[in-house]
């Protein structure tokens, strides 16, 4: 990419988008384009049509999705079908008919095969069931995946797609309601903190182990992947390394500074018994991850603290 490109990034105000805007401003790009949700609903065909058609892009990053954690995915599964199929159709189709140079598209390691061997390495995609709990996300990113490289081999375009792990960082979703495992700890043990409660009730029994990538190090392989990759095949993003959710839910109580005690809802369900990326695909390209999970950790709960939540 050029520092003059014109880049638009879908989905600005979220968790990815939000950081990759942070990388590219750092990188000194000079054109990056928004939009909010109401100034463009990327749901709607003929609104994304036109922004394509008068907005001159040369490179897509479509962070843009309807994400949520397992109680959200569990309740609401056609919300994140009919939505993610909306969104991603109408991007994807509307950059190859302006032409675009280049398009980025976020899938997510949530998305491979329930059982699969672990650590999952790209060539896992579509060899098993999946997920139920998030079964409608995942067909729906699935089907964001294969378009790119469809596109790709019948247009000749160059849309790649990439599998970030669980992600967190800030400007993440605090919504106990909706929200992933990372930050609803954090908020969580911080409302236990400041209410002196004498447990915090984590959901499932902890044995689950999960990999967690600051959102920044995904921003940072996202610009990176960009500008270095070419191929059709989809690419893990990651640390490399797990963790379990007790061992986590023991560290988010350390960098709150929560003096109670942990109890486990087993009736609750885990998900995925384990979920650890191969990332020798993007290590053989020349990234690998930066930022420890305990520097990580503090950073956001710093950044949650001056949230102006009702709860604080």
């Amino acid at each position: 990419m050029d520092l003059h490109s014109n880049i638009y990034v879908a989905g600005h105000n979220g968790l990815v988008g939000s950081a990759i805007v942070r990388a590219l401003e750092g990188a000194d790009y000079q054109h990056i384009i928004t939009r909010t949700s109401r100034e463009l609903d990327l749901r709607n065909k003929e609104a994304v049509d036109h922004f394509f058609e008068t907005e001159p892009v040369d490179y897509v990053f479509l962070a843009a999705a309807k994400v949520g954690g397992i109680l959200a995915n569990n309740e609401y599964p056609a919300d994140f079908i009919r939505d993610n199929l909306l969104i991603q159709t109408n991007v994807i189709d509307a950059a190859y008919r302006a032409n675009v140079s280049k398009l980025l598209f976020l899938g997510s390691t949530c998305i491979y095969p329930k059982f699969a061997p672990q650590p999952l390495r790209e060539e896992y995609l579509l060899t098993g069931e999946l997920e139920p709990t998030n079964e409608a996300y995942a067909i729906a990113k699935i089907a964001g995946i294969k378009m790119c490289q469809s596109y790709n081999r019948q247009y000749g375009t160059r849309f790649i797609s990439v599998m970030p792990t669980n992600l967190y960082g800030p400007g993440d979703n605090f919504d106990l309601q909706t929200s992933h495992v990372l930050p609803a700890l954090i908020r969580k043990f911080h409302e236990a903190k400041l209410n002196q409660a004498p447990t915090v009730e984590v959901w499932g029994s902890g044995t689950p182990r999960r990999e967690f990538l600051h959102s920044d190090d995904l921003a940072e392989a996202s610009l990176f992947l960009m500008n270095n990759y070419e191929g059709n095949e989809i690419v893990n993003i990651g640390v490399g390394e797990d963790i379990s959710i007790r061992e986590l839910a023991e560290r988010v109580k350390d960098v709150v500074g929560y003096e109670g005690e942990i109890t486990f809802n087993t009736s609750a369900p885990d998900g995925t018994p384990r979920k650890l990326v191969d990332v020798s695909r993007i290590a053989g390209l020349g990234w690998s991850a930066r930022i420890s999970l305990e520097e990580g950790l503090r950073s956001v709960y710093e950044a949650f603290q001056g949230l102006n939540l009702v709860e604080q």
